[in-house]
């Protein structure tokens, strides 16, 4: 597995500067938030930014292999801004033509207890996918929906009713354990029996409960405002997502490819250490991980 990280870790640096990190940390690549406006990410529709950072990536020998939009405007009952939605995710798939990514990130719409009509929303979002899909599989990219809360997959069984319903092979699953256990959604065994055959990336990150007993309450999307927190993010490997399995299941269920270090800097700075020192950490981690589920001794597993 090619283990990479996320800009979401890097929100001091630039791009070029987060590459270069992850490089020094010994990762094979990058996810790079694709939002205006962020220090170490990619706006949208900058033909100039994908070309710089593409250049980047070639001369530090780490690829740009997903990108992270944020829109969540798919399902959007205002017609003028489910376009702009498809526009930026139109937009995210040429840009990762341009940089040579794979993936991007998809956020399943907008979606919480206080709205009504879940069928119409759905329909929406599940229309718009339909759309993209074949958009994406031309760039040889896939479109990967994650589990997520704020949206209408939050859980593992939501997302995969989605993939099935839109079925293509450009629309897959992002894997994101770590939010299914602070959400109280599926345990990992659960969350890979509804899921685990359509996985086309996954997100490792960690985190402690302070509450484990609270209920789970979030009024934006993109993270968990400071006071609506009941966990505390850590490194990887010093939390309580129990990776080592959930990584040996993943491959028996046929993912061999992309761990994405969503390392949450930009959102949590206070629990976690710097940049520099979390993805060196959490690639160690990592690796040693892998090498756990594998089997094998670490001289056996190579990069």
């Amino acid at each position: 597995m090619r283990i990479i990280g996320h800009t979401l870790g890097t929100p001091e640096q630039t791009l070029p500067e987060a590459l270069e990190l992850f490089a020094s940390a010994g990762l094979d690549g990058a996810e790079v938030i694709y939002q205006n406006d962020y220090r170490s990410g990619l706006p949208i529709g900058d033909d100039a930014a994908a070309a710089e950072a593409a250049r980047a990536a070639d001369d530090l020998g780490v690829a740009v292999v997903g990108l992270a939009p944020y829109t969540t405007g798919l399902n959007h009952e205002d017609p003028a801004q489910r376009l702009a939605a498809l526009d930026e995710l139109r937009s995210a798939i040429d840009c990762a033509r341009r940089v040579g990514a794979t993936r991007i990130r998809v956020y399943a719409g907008s979606w919480g207890a206080d709205r009504t009509d879940h069928a119409a929303h759905w329909e929406r979002l599940q229309s718009g996918l339909s759309e993209l899909a074949p958009l994406a599989a031309d760039a040889g990219v896939l479109l990967c929906v994650e589990n997520h809360f704020g949206t209408m997959t939050q859980s593992a069984k939501e997302t995969a009713r989605l993939i099935r319903e839109v079925d293509s092979p450009a629309v897959r699953v992002l894997y994101d354990q770590a939010n299914l256990t602070f959400t109280h959604d599926e345990a990992w065994p659960e969350a890979l029996r509804e899921q685990g055959d359509l996985i086309g990336h996954v997100h490792v990150k960690d985190l402690v409960f302070t509450d484990p007993n609270a209920p789970f309450v979030a009024s934006e999307t993109a993270r968990v405002k400071a006071d609506e927190r009941a966990v505390r993010s850590r490194v990887v490997g010093e939390g309580i997502v129990p990776w080592a399995d959930i990584l040996q299941a993943v491959k028996q269920h046929g993912y061999d490819d992309v761990l994405s270090l969503e390392y949450e800097y930009r959102w949590h700075p206070q629990d976690l250490p710097s940049p520099a020192e979390g993805f060196t950490r959490s690639a160690r981690a990592l690796r040693s991980l892998l090498e756990e589920a594998a089997g094998l001794a670490p001289a056996e597993v190579s990069r």
